[in-house]
């Protein structure tokens, strides 16, 4: 991402583990997003605008096999975990990797006919001039993908943990709280934005995810890498008792972590909007 936070943050490392494991999980569901691209033509270069480590680029690599990508994030420690990955993957030969903040200033990008960003639109200080630079950045008939989380992921029943029902929507509201003076376009409807941009709107879609924790073990970690990052938001403003629930379930080694339960989810969609430079 450009700006290397998520909706609820409280420190890098904790955000890139919970960058890989959405990577990890919604893999499926970040394949679907790109077949559904409504490309006239495989692109050759692709720009990826807010990388975080790297799920959206390796993603659209692995989709267009002869595209080289230039991945753009504001965190160092970001990019150095891509470019390990992407060793790893044997992919970075096809891969630029640059160093920005996009609020500051732009770098040389070149000109691609394909420009992704996800989750990382709503961090932007004035997305509409972000949107206007991608716009005139952009090949005449090149795509630009916008991806955004409709909502940050759930995992706990409605009635859980036993001790506080509903702690985890309490625990979002007071987080949204904290958040919304810094990220008033969390949440937007991007496709007027588009359009004054300049842009065609080509297409729009919502992905739903809702995934079973007892089918995938990666689940529970994630779910406790995403309420760790809500707690360093949250907590000042929830209940003690209700911050006392909450720890329990962050305690991995105590009778309530949520390690140990067999009912979670990961719940949440994803939005993406397909625009396209006339």
């Amino acid at each position: 991402m450009t700006h290397t936070h998520t909706a609820h943050d409280h420190g890098d490392h904790s955000q890139e583990e919970l960058l890989d494991l959405d990577a990890e999980i919604l893999a499926e569901h970040l394949d679907a997003i790109t077949a559904w691209l409504p490309l006239t033509t495989d692109p050759r270069h692709i720009v990826d605008v807010g990388c975080g480590t790297g799920a959206g680029a390796f993603a659209l690599l692995d989709r267009f096999p002869e595209a080289r990508l230039t991945a753009v994030d504001a965190s160092p420690e970001h990019l150095r975990r891509l470019r390990e990955k992407a060793c790893a993957r044997e992919v970075d030969d096809r891969l630029d990797i640059v160093q920005a903040d996009l609020d500051a200033g732009w770098p040389e990008l070149g000109t691609p006919d394909l420009v992704w960003a996800s989750a990382s639109m709503h961090h932007m200080a004035d997305p509409v001039r972000v949107l206007r630079r991608v716009h005139d950045l952009l090949a005449p008939g090149g795509l630009f993908a916008v991806v955004e989380l409709a909502h940050f992921p759930r995992f706990l029943p409605a009635d859980a943990p036993e001790e506080r029902p509903g702690l985890e929507e309490r625990c979002h509201a007071a987080a949204d709280h904290v958040h919304s003076g810094h990220l008033p376009h969390r949440g937007a409807d991007w496709g007027p934005m588009l359009t004054e941009a300049g842009f065609v709107l080509d297409g729009e879609r919502t992905i739903a995810v809702h995934l079973d924790g007892s089918e995938n073990e990666a689940i529970g970690r994630y779910a406790l890498s995403a309420l760790r990052r809500i707690r360093g938001a949250a907590a000042q403003a929830l209940s003690a008792d209700d911050l006392a629930a909450l720890d329990g379930l962050l305690d991995t080694g105590g009778p309530r972590s949520i390690l140990r339960r067999d009912d979670l989810a990961l719940r949440t969609e994803r939005k993406v909007w397909a625009a396209r430079r006339p």
